[in-house]
């Protein structure tokens, strides 16, 4: 899978409010995503052609599995993305796929993952309101809009079962709470 003008359009988009977001000193800046696409997922537009009931539930056949090959693409994205974005933080629950979708901006940014644990997303918005900087936290798509919510953030619509382009980011200042809701990568096939 490639992303071309959609990748250009994303990074493009997303390179342009990073600097001007960091300038103000006293705030926290956190950058919210759902774990990349699973390797044992139904996805996709053929997935939806062949079955369209089973591209909205996506089959399991692990309680663990890891990204497929266009999860490892978006993860690598999401990393060229956020690496000159002054990442100073960077969390993952502990799944294989959460972690996978992180460490590429860990090797691009050189910044040590946290692990999180999701069952206590008040605590753990605390813990992020109280350590200023510019945050990644990487998590799934029945927690990361709770996380938004409970940062304060509008969360919008629920995540769809295999949508994996939508990238928050919370900034928390001086004035108030401001949520952004980008999108990156391939589009969710139901958009």
């Amino acid at each position: 899978m490639r992303f071309g003008a959609l990748t250009c359009l994303a990074v493009s988009f997303l390179a342009l409010p990073i600097p001007t977001v960091l300038e103000a000193q006293d705030q926290t800046v956190i950058f919210l995503v759902r774990h990349a696409e699973r390797a044992d997922d139904v996805t996709g537009e053929a997935a939806m052609a062949k079955q369209p009931e089973m591209a909205m539930a996506p089959q399991m056949m692990s309680d663990d599995p890891p990204l497929s090959e266009a999860g490892m693409e978006r993860a690598d994205l999401l990393a060229t993305m956020l690496r000159d974005g002054g990442i100073t933080h960077i969390h993952s629950t502990d799944y294989l796929r959460t972690r996978q979708t992180a460490e590429p901006t860990v090797e691009a940014t050189g910044v040590d993952l946290s692990i999180y644990d999701a069952s206590d997303l008040k605590a753990f918005a605390g813990e992020l309101r109280s350590a200023p900087g510019t945050h990644l936290v990487v998590g799934h798509s029945n927690t990361t809009p709770g996380l938004v919510e409970a940062l304060g953030g509008d969360p919008g619509t629920p995540i769809g079962s295999l949508e994996y382009d939508r990238l928050y980011l919370v900034i928390i200042g001086e004035t108030g709470i401001r949520t952004v809701l980008l999108r990156f990568g391939e589009p969710f096939p139901g958009s």
